[in-house]
């Protein structure tokens, strides 16, 4: 079986790439093909590669606060492109200000987002739910 192939990198207007790169590499190192777009990504860049690598998740970060207006009707698109098999993950500092984590949780996966995390997750739990979520759908 081939190593699943995700596509990673910072959404819309957001420069921070550290978190990024440190992710695409633990990605790696367990074994995922990945592809990584880096900094300012346009929604639609991630669609667009998706679809030329068959990829099997899509894991955006975004620490700049502005991720709700930069991924809205972003899973829409994604079932317009052929796309609603994918499993989109994003992390980071989603909002502005003091908040609840929590209620970001519940705002992105009403955007469609599959998994949210916040910026300082060990990344060993993501992985671990990539590799479950991929099982699930049969393709790991």
């Amino acid at each position: 079986m081939k190593s699943p192939t995700v596509i990673t990198g910072t959404v819309g207007m957001d420069a921070h790439v550290i978190g990024t790169k440190i992710l695409s590499r633990a990605l790696r190192e367990a074994g995922f093909n990945v592809v990584e777009l880096g900094i300012l990504t346009p929604p639609e860049e991630f669609i667009q590669v998706a679809i030329e690598t068959n990829a099997d998740a899509i894991l955006m970060s975004s620490l700049y606060g502005m991720a709700e207006l930069d991924v809205r009707g972003f899973k829409e698109k994604c079932v317009e492109a052929g796309l609603e098999n994918v499993l989109l993950y994003i992390g980071g500092i989603l909002g502005v200000g003091r908040h609840d984590f929590k209620e970001d949780e519940i705002k992105f996966k009403r955007l469609g987002f599959d998994r949210v995390y916040p910026p300082e997750v060990d990344l060993k739990g993501p992985i671990a739910d990539l590799w479950t979520d991929l099982k699930a759908k049969g393709k790991a």
